[in-house]
């Protein structure tokens, strides 16, 4: 087995046709993945139980939103599937009303705190608050730990100062973001090598398109481990 956990790749792609083959490319050399909204219609919880099936880990990046009683019935339904991480906007009533739902199952909890894709540009649109995006999602960070995330999702560029907070000691770390020196950043704007990402204070980095669209999947993946190596 050459994978390393630290990576999981995002499997962003249409349905299972695609998936699969993605992931026969991939081989030993990944053992997590990540299923996002994309895959929800084109076979994605069946994918991600085949997944577990085959003794992988699954992310189920849903981002559930919504009030308490919707939320907490949406993740008692995933947690019945034994998914290892899924995620929820970070929002107070939402972490909340999803912990409860996941009631003592062993899947974790992450809370969204500002997607990787928006800068101060998109947060001013949207009529978020004013303040530098990083200090936003400090607070949004340390708030959705205070409500029982098991952990929270930021970018790379976030991950050293969420480290750093009393609340997010033995919580995880999760970055998406995370682009091999030279890929294309596509539409991430918060990004960082895996190695900087991990060194910062990840405990697990999202890579998608870097792998799944090289020439040669496999081999993307094993450079990217090859990176984590000593970190």
């Amino acid at each position: 087995m050459t994978a390393d956990n630290r990576l999981i790749v995002a499997l962003d792609v249409p349905n299972l046709l695609d998936a699969g083959q993605i992931i026969d490319k991939l081989g030993d050399s990944v053992s997590f993945y990540k299923i996002g909204l994309g895959m929800l219609t084109g076979g994605g919880l069946a994918l991600a139980n085949e997944l577990k099936e085959r003794g992988a880990q699954v992310f189920l990046d849903m981002k559930f939103f919504d009030i308490g009683a919707t939320v907490t019935k949406a993740v008692a339904g995933i947690a019945q599937y034994d998914m290892d991480f899924l995620t929820v906007h970070g929002d107070p009533h939402v972490v909340r009303a999803a912990v409860a739902g996941r009631g003592d199952t062993d899947m974790k909890i992450l809370a969204v705190t500002i997607l990787t894709s928006l800068d101060r540009d998109d947060l001013d649109a949207c009529l978020i608050q004013d303040g530098r995006v990083q200090d936003l999602v400090i607070a949004r960070a340390r708030n959705a730990l205070l409500a029982g995330a098991d952990g929270v999702i930021s970018s790379p560029q976030e991950a050293a100062l969420i480290r750093a907070l009393p609340e997010a000691k033995g919580k995880l770390i999760v970055t998406p973001g995370v682009r091999p020196k030279g890929a294309a950043l596509g539409d991430q704007k918060r990004v960082a090598t895996p190695a900087t990402a991990i060194k910062d204070g990840a405990d697990h980095i999202v890579v998608g398109r870097p792998i799944w669209a090289a020439d040669d999947p496999r081999k993307a993946a094993l450079a990217v481990i090859e990176e984590l190596k000593g970190v």
